[in-house]
């Protein structure tokens, strides 16, 4: 019984290792000893931008404002604006930009997949950019999207999402920024070397000629832009091509979304996208995409077992009283962080941290549930934070505007 308990325990620990440690250390190594560049250029192809919305009056006034304020030929870029079974007002917003090559298709309430496919059908442009209605853009944001197209075995561009404020009001939306923060970097190594794992939604373009549709029932951004991989052609990662999002809103919002998000992805990568999966075709990106879309999003299951099993070997070692030990502080680090969330300390990393990883395994382990039983999450209300969109892109705008000055006194 004891042996059994030791071998389950070391194999959980060995995954747990492999998740966080081992994998991103082997993605950082091969991200400098391996190199496949692409060709770059100054270029402006006819961009289409594809924003689907549901009920965002709020918000799309500002994106629109946004978009139409980049630095990007104006006469290369059109504005399609997919709303899906919007009935707030967000349709007659998008009407008074028709003047700004600004489209709207007011389309039955149908999901986001639908809304997309019907706005890629009415686009003309050579470059697909998939953006959100809460997403700001640098005023570069396109420029850097559309340099990698100038190769040719380019097919994807993943833009970079950058969250506009350094202090959030949740303790989920603390621990989200430390995980794009580490996540941005894990793009970046991808993308040297080969292919980044997908893109984020907020920010990203394919070629036109490369889109196939978008599945139901799973992340958009995930399957488009991995399709571009299925056809032969590189997923790069531009870090240049800034997307600024709020920070999560209440953890509560955050939790159900985090919910809805990995059970689409799980559905995406074993479902949609599995053929991706076999190394022998897709050589190290199938072990990229199973160590961090796969692995990762059902380590809570050793977790959970590493819980269970290390109080029962107290007696057998002192490294077993040491697990027990370190797993109760972490988990009543996220404990103390949800109880305190209001007060300062609450807000330390030492609490912060653990309780968004805790919070991310409990959506994972809801969402492994979800795809067993089959269940699959087509439709949902967007549920924004009270924060407007607004205010975060006057942030954005200041971010630029430092962003700009350190710049030019780096080329003095």
């Amino acid at each position: 019984m004891i042996l059994t308990l030791q071998i389950l325990f070391w194999a959980a620990v060995a995954i747990a290792a492999f998740t966080y440690v081992v994998f991103p250390g082997i993605i950082f190594v091969r991200g400098r000893l391996v190199r496949k560049p692409y060709t770059t250029a100054e270029i402006t192809p006819p961009i289409s931008m594809i924003i689907a919305a549901h009920n965002e009056a709020d918000n799309i006034a500002a994106k629109l404002d946004n978009v139409l304020a980049m630095d990007y030929p104006r006469e290369q870029l059109e504005v399609i604006v997919a709303s899906d079974g919007s009935n707030d007002g967000t349709n007659d917003i998008v009407r008074g930009y028709a003047a700004h090559n600004v489209r709207l298709l007011a389309l039955p309430r149908q999901g986001k997949a639908p809304a997309l496919d019907a706005g890629v059908a009415a686009s003309r442009g050579e470059v697909l950019v998939f953006s959100d209605a809460n997403s700001m853009y640098h005023p570069q944001a396109l420029r850097a999207l559309a340099r990698p197209f100038a190769d040719p075995e380019v097919g994807g561009v993943a833009g970079n999402q950058v969250y506009t404020s350094k202090k959030s009001e949740s303790l989920s939306g603390e621990g989200e920024q430390s995980y794009w923060s580490f996540d941005r970097k894990l793009k970046q190594s991808q993308s040297k070397s080969g292919n980044a794992i997908s893109a984020t939604g907020a920010i990203y373009a394919i070629r036109r000629a490369l889109f196939r549709g978008v599945p139901v029932g799973v992340t958009d951004d995930f399957a488009v832009s991995t399709d571009v991989i299925v056809q032969g052609y590189r997923l790069v990662f531009a870090p240049d091509a800034i997307a600024y999002e709020p920070v999560a809103g209440t953890g509560g919002v955050e939790f159900g979304r985090k919910t809805r998000v990995i059970t689409r992805g799980l559905r995406g990568v074993l479902v949609v996208r599995r053929e991706l999966l076999n190394p022998f075709r897709y050589g190290f990106y199938a072990f990229q995409l199973f160590s961090h879309k796969v692995l990762r999003r059902l380590v809570v299951f050793p977790l959970l077992l590493l819980l269970i099993v290390s109080p029962l070997l107290w007696n057998s070692g002192l490294i077993y009283q040491i697990a027990t030990v370190a797993q109760l502080a972490f988990y009543g680090c996220a404990l103390i962080g949800m109880l305190m969330k209001n007060s300062r300390l609450g807000r330390l990393k030492i609490f912060t941290i653990p309780f968004f990883f805790c919070m991310v395994n409990v959506a994972s382990l809801i969402a492994a549930i979800n795809l067993i039983r089959g269940h699959r999450i087509d439709f949902w209300e967007p549920q924004r934070q009270d924060r407007p969109v607004s205010a975060v892109a006057d942030q954005a705008a200041q971010s630029n505007a430092v962003s700009e000055r350190s710049q030019a006194v780096s080329r003095q």
